[in-house]
């Protein structure tokens, strides 16, 4: 799986979704069903390479200045959130976090998207009927990611300058 297939699965799940990130999860694990249990690994590789890509401290700002809070799990969660909106808010954001004003509805309350961190591994297992903890764990997709060095906690480096909370525009 490539990174244009990758993002056709999460625009078209963002899209019929709806917004409902039960869904959007269901729809990924069902429609990644249907790769191969390689392809299903390229598709958490992607995914992590672009959760390192957007530990970026703006993108920590931004998280911060539109929920009030930031901590390793959150932080973590809103970027698998980002990349959940898809490949255009994705990019945008990356380019300029200040576009995430433009995205972000008021009424919305929950920024996070842990769920996504779990799709291919449930794919993976539904597609060939094996658990996490069999034998052969490292063609799991997790597993072979992080042997591939796509590990978003220890792996990866936040970019950019650090800001201070009197920085931010908090009101």
């Amino acid at each position: 799986m490539n990174k244009t297939e990758f993002w056709r699965l999460i625009d078209s799940t963002h899209k019929d979704s709806a917004g409902d990130q039960d869904l959007q999860e269901a729809m990924l694990v069902s429609r990644l069903e249907s790769y191969t249990p390689k392809e299903i690994v390229e598709f958490e590789c992607v995914l992590r390479a672009y959760l390192i890509e957007a530990d970026d401290a703006k993108i920590m700002a931004a998280q911060k200045v539109i929920t009030g809070r930031v901590s390793d799990d959150s932080y973590l969660y809103f970027r698998c959130w980002l990349i959940g909106q898809g490949e255009n808010v994705f990019t945008e954001t990356i380019r300029n976090s200040d576009v995430l004003a433009d995205v972000v509805e008021d009424d919305v309350e929950y920024l996070e998207f842990e769920l996504l961190m779990h799709v291919a591994t449930q794919a993976y297992e539904q597609r060939t009927g094996k658990q996490e903890d069999d034998e052969e764990e490292d063609a799991f997709p997790r597993n072979a990611a992080y042997k591939r060095g796509l590990d978003y906690d220890f792996g990866s480096a936040t970019k950019g300058e650090y800001w201070t909370v009197e920085q931010l525009p908090i009101t």
